[in-house]
């Protein structure tokens, strides 16, 4: 049964790419939606439905069990890189891998175990460079960018065969569930158009 006590925001789908100084985007990489709760020596991985992976994917259960800080939750995305360093969903899916699966992170919900949902996203965006400064194989931090520049954005993650970007209201709390001040816009050329996977984010 699912049991994750953190319930993961969800993007709306989008039809155009805000444009606006107050949203912040990412590129969007094609992998599983996971959220990585460490509490003490314990680490679990769970994904948007809520199930256990904490098994599959064990160079990020390393990396957290690593870290210097002892409790902390992180939203962000399970990745398997191909070589040309993009992220390749269907070796992923292939179940082929899980041992070389990474992850990266683009929300803090939990740091250094203090709840900090209800904090604006560049409060939280602070929070988690501050909490993964030092780099630690298995997680890292998903890049963003701030403002107009999110259409120019999209253009160049479609141009190089990415899958989109999420664009986030830098200014809005975390909330589970399906929200409109997450934006998600799809390169309709990817094949991930094409799925629907319970996990994708």
């Amino acid at each position: 049964m699912p049991n994750s006590a953190f319930d993961p925001c969800i993007p709306t789908r989008g039809t155009k790419v805000p444009d606006r100084p107050d949203w912040l985007h990412e590129i969007k990489h094609d992998g599983y939606r996971l959220i990585v709760q460490r509490e003490g020596k314990r680490v679990r991985l769970f994904t948007r439905n809520g199930y256990d992976w904490s098994h599959r994917f064990p160079i990020i259960v390393e990396a957290a069990l690593r870290h210097r800080s002892s409790s902390f939750v992180l939203d962000g995305e399970a990745v398997l890189l191909g070589v040309d360093g993009r992220s390749d969903f269907d070796g992923l899916h292939s179940r082929q891998h899980d041992e070389e699966v990474q992850f990266y992170a683009f929300d803090t919900l939990v740091a250094d175990g203090d709840d900090i949902r209800k904090l604006p996203l560049s409060m939280r965006k602070t929070s988690l460079a501050r909490l993964l400064a030092r780099r630690i194989h298995g997680i890292f931090i998903s890049d963003f960018e701030q403002g107009e520049i999110g259409p120019d954005l999209f253009r160049k993650a479609c141009e190089f065969g990415l899958e989109g970007i999420v664009s986030k209201h830098r200014d809005r709390p975390y909330r589970g569930g399906r929200q409109p001040h997450w934006v998600k816009n799809k390169n309709r050329k990817h094949p991930a158009m094409n799925r629907s996977f319970e996990d994708e984010r």
